[in-house]
């Protein structure tokens, strides 16, 4: 091999797009390797710079360092263009000047903003920490170029006009609205906007004391995602109401109780709606099924998710949902097809009279929380009217232990399921006292009716055990063991593909043909 540096031989273009995907302060690095390279770093299009990397002792030095690192970058080329701007101040004081040179940056046209604001300062009178907004620069809302934003504790003034015709996702992290009005304001004025990430700050000494409004309409929005991130401190003194109104939503995220309530508007797109939300806002509390109030906000709410098709349900939502069932009417989900939900063991009971509202259900994803300290015994008895025409699939997630509860739960599904095709145990890897055949034999064989006449098929190197027009299977594989139920309606010539090797059985399946009603599952 020749020692010619085939590295340096490439063109500068592909050399700096190389270096945009790399941190600000690595591709500096690459300076000391040749002359070459010396202010390569210089014509990179892409900026990614944590100012708590620059090295100093006084404050001083910490603003001369960062501010002029900057000037050096937008000076050396000042009719270039800084197409990735990304900023992160976190938790280093005031920069002065910091805002004029991301009003530069605004100016040249970046694609892709993501600035993250310090949130304090020292006042040298006394040396205490004191909150601070740092505000964005006005410019920003005119930005003829941006595709995405991402802002993190910074401050936003009121804009006035906004126009960002290219705009298609924006991140608001613990954004300052000067005006709750603000953010209806920034949403409505970019025309093409897609994805829209919120995560309210909770902090009553920024965001005042007086209950606010913020709406969210848009006439493009596609994605919308309020993500569980306070956890156990979110919580605020300030009452605030969230109202989303978008035609043209497909996917709905409300991770966490940011906002006291929720009100949706014209969502006739809905696709898929994930709820990990409880109606109220204080950690450990939950609905109270008094409040005439908040149950007509849970019943307006439900009613305009209503058209949903996929829905995702923590187990605080069904928690809260079990309160309201007991005072107010949970609506029909006729479009609702596939259903994740974490139920609690203790609510189960609830279970049926909610798929009963999903009278189409076809795919159900259970995961159960049991408890053994419960000594009341529970009875699944209700049938909803999805067992009997269109709940095709089941999969009970998560399953650390077989015991009694687990499955009356299993069992449940399988004599009341008249249509039921697939049925999925996933199993971590526990139990392990319990062996793949003693489940089969306990579950599988013990629970089915005995008018069903079992016959014994062998497919490849693989047993099957076919009931009826069932097939049963067991197979386990890690990190999960799966024990796996399904309808071959040409046991003949068809059996079900099973990907993955069994832990216990050495075998793998790569070669039977799939039916064609599970291909999407």
């Amino acid at each position: 091999m020749s020692g010619r540096d085939r590295l340096s031989a490439l063109p500068e273009s592909l050399l700096t797009h190389i270096l945009s995907y790399l941190p600000t302060k690595h591709s500096v690095k690459t300076s000391v390797l040749s002359t070459r390279w010396k202010n390569l770093w210089l014509n990179v299009p892409a900026l990614d710079l944590n100012c708590e990397d620059f090295p100093y002792r006084e404050e001083e030095e910490e603003e001369e360092a960062v501010l002029g690192f900057l000037d050096r970058l937008l000076e050396f080329e000042p009719g270039s263009r800084l197409l990735k701007f990304k900023v992160k101040c976190g938790n280093v004081e005031d920069i002065g000047g910091l805002r004029d040179r991301i009003s530069t940056v605004i100016h040249r046209g970046p694609q892709h903003l993501d600035f993250e604001s310090f949130t304090e300062y020292i006042d040298h009178d006394d040396a205490f920490l004191y909150p601070f907004i740092d505000y964005i620069p006005l410019n920003l809302y005119t930005s003829r170029t941006l595709v995405s934003l991402k802002l993190t504790f910074s401050g936003l003034e009121d804009p006035g006009f906004v126009w960002m015709p290219c705009l298609k996702s924006m991140i608001l992290v613990k954004v300052h609205f000067h005006y709750a009005a603000d953010l209806e304001k920034l949403v409505s004025g970019c025309p093409v906007l897609e994805e829209l990430t919120l995560v309210r700050n909770m902090d009553p000494i920024l965001v005042g004391t007086d209950e606010k409004i913020m709406r969210v309409r848009s006439g493009s929005l596609k994605r919308f995602r309020v993500p569980l991130w306070h956890g156990k401190r979110c919580r605020s003194s300030v009452k605030c109401t969230l109202e989303i109104d978008a035609p043209m939503l497909e996917h709905m995220t409300l991770g966490e109780d940011h906002y006291d309530s929720v009100m949706v508007k014209n969502l006739t797109s809905l696709f898929m709606v994930d709820l990990g939300i409880k109606f109220a806002v204080k950690f450990g509390e939950f609905v109270d099924p008094g409040d005439l109030s908040k149950r007509n906000e849970i019943r307006y709410f439900l009613s305009g998710i209503s058209s949903v098709k996929h829905m995702n349900i923590s187990e605080k939502t069904v928690q809260a949902l079990e309160l309201y069932s007991n005072v107010g009417l949970i609506p029909k989900f006729n479009y609702l097809s596939r259903l994740e939900a974490v139920f609690p063991y203790k609510l189960l009971q609830f279970l049926p009279a909610f798929l009963e509202c999903c009278p189409n259900l076809k795919h159900l994803i259970l995961e159960v929380y049991y408890s053994r300290e419960m000594e009341d015994a529970f009875e699944l008895t209700n049938v909803p009217g999805c067992f009997l025409s269109t709940l095709e699939c089941v999969q009970l997630k998560r399953i650390h232990e077989w015991e009694e509860e687990e499955m009356k739960v299993a069992t449940y599904f399988l004599e009341n399921a008249a249509v039921l095709k697939k049925l999925t145990l996933s199993l971590t890897n526990y139990p392990r006292y319990v062996s793949d055949e003693e489940i089969f034999e306990e579950f599988f064989l013990g629970v089915l009716s005995t008018e069903r006449k079992e016959a014994k098929r062998q497919y490849g190197n693989y047993d099957w055990h076919v009931i009826g027009n069932v097939a049963c299977s067991v197979y386990r594989s890690k990190p999960f063991s799966y024990f796996v139920l399904g309808s071959l309606p040409h046991c003949d010539s068809h059996v079900w593909y099973v990907t993955g090797k069994g832990v216990n059985s050495g075998w793998s399946g790569s070669a039977w043909p799939k039916p064609a009603e599970f291909v999407n599952i």
